[in-house]
């Protein structure tokens, strides 16, 4: 199986150059990107090449997918990505009731039906707002799912967690649109205060050993993606994560 890893995680790290041939040592296969790493996308791309490592797929802001579409293709594909995904929406962007998450829905929808013609795949990424319900009690990840039926979801199961939510309800009744999914872990109440509560991989509380075998066997997701949103050790986070996920 080969693990990809999102680069927002080493992002206090540098150079990159030193962070890819890290991961690549580490028995990493693939990377994530986002934004901080589109500015020279052809120069990005020959330090992946020299890494031996691939790019299958990256974040991207809804603005610049709204706004430049055709920019945002042109760094995917010189990347060498399959999969475009939107990651983030602005507190003060965020729909405040039902019709206003589904009009977001349809938003995406128009993204992703320009990403499919260009010949990418589209996906959301959720956080925790998405899980939260709203006053009469509907849940924006599913009005936004419902409301673009063809994009996918690449699904960050912790922030499902800490959004209330359980994964393996979402996994059964939205296994067919989940088509990445995040790696993340959580630490015990109290503790990595100082990396906002995440936790290395395999080494928290999320039942990541389990929730591998339901992706496997529910979606047809197979980029699995670690990621710490704070780690204090960049290198002790990649290294610890991928040796816990090669018992999963």
């Amino acid at each position: 199986m080969d693990w990809s890893f999102q680069l927002y995680s080493a992002r206090n790290f540098q150079p990159w150059s030193k962070v890819l041939k890290t991961l690549a040592a580490l028995g990493y296969r693939q990377v994530e990107g986002y934004g901080a790493v589109y500015g020279d996308a052809v120069a990005f791309r020959a330090l992946l090449d020299e890494s031996g490592l691939a790019m299958p797929s990256g974040h991207f802001d809804m603005d610049l997918l709204e706004q430049d579409f055709a920019r945002a293709a042109g760094i995917a594909g010189t990347l060498g990505m399959e999969l475009i995904a939107c990651p983030w929406l602005e507190p003060t962007d965020r729909p405040a009731d039902a019709e206003g998450w589904r009009a977001f829905g349809r938003r995406l929808a128009a993204i992703g039906a320009k990403a499919r013609d260009a010949g990418f795949d589209f996906a959301w990424h959720n956080h925790d707002f998405e899980l939260q319900p709203l006053d009469d009690g509907s849940v924006p990840q599913r009005l936004l799912l419902e409301a673009a039926p063809d994009i996918g979801w690449e699904m960050d199961v912790a922030w499902v967690i800490r959004g209330g939510s359980d994964p393996l309800h979402w996994i059964e009744e939205f296994g067919p649109r989940i088509v990445a999914a995040h790696v993340k872990d959580i630490a015990q109440q109290g503790e990595a205060a100082g990396e906002d509560g995440w936790s290395d991989v395999g080494h928290g509380i999320v039942d990541w050993a389990g929730l591998v075998i339901a992706l496997r066997n529910r979606t047809p997701a197979r980029l699995f993606v670690m990621e710490h949103d704070n780690p204090a050790d960049f290198d002790r986070f990649a290294k610890r994560s991928i040796e816990a996920a090669r018992t999963f």
